[in-house]
């Protein structure tokens, strides 16, 4: 996408063999909003400050170093299961993160171990969850497919099941009359779908604040958006729904396109919004990623979209971070990542009675049922029975 500097701000210092160059805000332009049923769009010159440029690299580096350790514990047979990766794919949840406030709320599908830690959940938490120890998110018990935090109503494991609980959160934001909102995230290749044109239908007859968010990486498991869908602009499958397509490579981008398309579902009712992204790794670790589209295609788009470098380019250019910080940012996630492994591989599995904690909030039945009838005391952790 066509990017331009329209203007640093006075306190910035063009950058000289011997001068270091600083700035608190600086005006970028983006480009790239296609739009469906709308009259006007995202704001196309938005405002980036140093603290917003650092917080939002430094988050998209840890995010990739997560899924860097993820890949690495499962080749070595400590994370079982599935496990699918958001690399690449960076610059989408923090966009959209970026926007949110803090009565708004988010459900996606599995591929969210990066939405987590954008959530609140602690490196340790993620990939302790991800390896079924006592320190993850929910006590290894969910795993890569099932993490929560406040707000996030998790990762979901049955393609385009999410989209319509994303409705439903977004009723519960119009019946509380709280002000919030949900982004409902789904892929390309979940976009195919009946519940998801169910979810669009009710959503727009009742109004509810959703941003129905397609996450284009092109691929649907192994098939191409091409090869599966008679229509690729996926932001106009809304039919009566207005659309809004985005570079989801492009950080700032994300964020204006998801401020204004929260300003929009307040205030009218649900909205399309598709980000156009790219996975590096296959649709899981099972998945080479490498069967239906070439290492050339890939490295390309590493090279040319990469939304960590790229970023890291413009912020550089604007004089807002210097190459010192950048590699102190490096240094820093490539650390607690790595510790946050080496932490997760020591940890401990729970033991055997907590598996039936939890399992319902505010139970009303006193016992729960196993394979011979109902005899399990329903416990809740740290809180004795729950009668």
């Amino acid at each position: 996408m066509l990017r331009k500097i329209t203007g640093i701000l006075p306190n910035a210092v063009k950058n000289a063999s011997n001068v270091k160059t600083y700035a608190t805000e600086a005006t970028v332009e983006v480009k790239g909003f296609k739009l469906h049923r709308l009259d006007s769009g995202p704001a196309t010159s938005v405002t980036l400050t140093k603290d917003e440029a650092i917080k939002y690299y430094t988050q998209m580096q840890t995010i990739r170093r997560l899924e860097t350790q993820a890949g690495n514990l499962y080749k070595e047979k400590i994370i079982r299961g599935f496990c699918h990766l958001y690399s690449g794919q960076e610059a989408c949840a923090v966009g959209m993160r970026a926007a949110m406030t803090e009565v708004d709320n988010i459900i996606s599908a599995y591929r969210v171990h990066g939405w987590t830690y954008l959530m609140g959940v602690t490196p340790i938490g993620v990939l302790a969850e991800l390896t079924g120890r006592k320190s993850g998110c929910a006590r290894g018990k969910g795993g890569s497919m099932h993490m929560y935090a406040p707000n996030f109503y998790g990762g979901n494991g049955i393609v385009g099941a999410q989209v319509p609980l994303g409705a439903g959160v977004a009723l519960a934001c119009h019946y509380k009359g709280n002000g919030g909102m949900c982004l409902a995230l789904y892929g390309d290749g979940a976009a195919n779908q009946g519940q998801v044109f169910e979810a669009y239908n009710m959503a727009h007859l009742w109004k509810l604040p959703t941003i129905f968010v397609c996450e284009n990486n092109g691929y649907g498991m192994g098939t191409s958006a091409e090869r599966a869908a008679s229509n690729t602009d996926y932001y106009t499958r809304g039919d009566a729904l207005p659309g809004l397509w985005v570079d989801g490579m492009d950080v700032l981008a994300v964020r204006s396109a998801t401020e204004f398309a929260r300003d929009y579902v307040t205030k009218n009712g649900p909205l399309v919004m598709e980000t156009y992204t790219y996975r590096y790794s296959g649709h899981s670790m099972s998945d080479p990623g490498t069967s239906y589209r070439t290492r050339e295609e890939i490295q390309e788009v590493r090279q040319k979209r990469d939304p960590i470098t790229s970023f890291k380019e413009r912020i550089l250019e604007l004089g807002l971070v210097t190459q010192e910080e950048i590699k102190a940012i490096d240094v820093k996630a490539k650390k607690e990542t790595d510790e946050a492994a080496a932490k997760a591989k020591a940890d401990v599995e729970i033991p055997l009675e907590e598996l039936y904690t939890d399992v319902y909030s505010n139970c009303k039945e006193p016992k729960l049922r196993d394979c011979l009838g109902y005899n399990i005391q329903h416990r809740v952790l740290n809180k004795g029975v729950n009668t």
